[in-house]
């Protein structure tokens, strides 16, 4: 009976022994099932922060990609822009210039109307004969002001030069 007892307090043993065993063995499962999953869990944080830090490069490299489209356009534009400042600065000398060339045609017609009504006024005072020696000569200086005015004046190109486009 002895050896029963001892066999069976053998077995118990054996039984504690094999509890502790499985148990730790179940533990071992759950430790080396935690730590894959640790590492699948970390895994996939890694491959997320890389497709972000992807995503991130990809989003800059199109943000380079459309400053450097601004830019150019920026540039371009600014060309565009001088390109016509100058050239209304172009067209301002020749407004001024021609407004100076009408305002010396209209003094000049100023000048021969006055002087044709003078000549009226002081050839009704003189004699017919006198009167027509005036209009004959009226009409010379007619001839020799407006024909230079016509063919060398009024044909000249208008001149506006690099200082005159900076004046204005």
């Amino acid at each position: 009976m002895a050896s029963s007892s001892g066999n069976s307090s053998g077995s118990t043993q054996n039984m504690n022994s094999g509890s502790e065993e499985d148990l730790q063995v179940l533990m071992d499962q759950r430790k080396r099932k935690r730590m894959q999953s640790n590492r699948e869990s970390a895994r996939r944080s890694r491959m997320r922060k890389q497709r972000h830090l992807d995503d991130l490069t990809a989003q800059v490299a199109r943000l380079r990609n459309e400053n450097n489209q601004i830019l150019t356009t920026i540039n371009i534009t600014t060309q565009h822009y001088l390109t016509v400042e100058a050239e209304n600065s172009v067209l301002r000398a020749q407004k001024a210039e021609l407004s100076n060339r009408l305002d010396s045609l209209n003094e000049i017609l100023n000048y021969m109307n006055t002087n044709n009504g003078i000549y009226e006024t002081t050839t009704e005072y003189h004699h017919h004969h006198h009167q027509d020696l005036h209009l004959h000569e009226q009409a010379s200086v007619v001839d020799s002001f407006l024909n230079p005015w016509n063919s060398v004046f009024l044909n000249q190109p208008i001149m506006a030069s690099a200082t005159d486009v900076f004046q204005y």
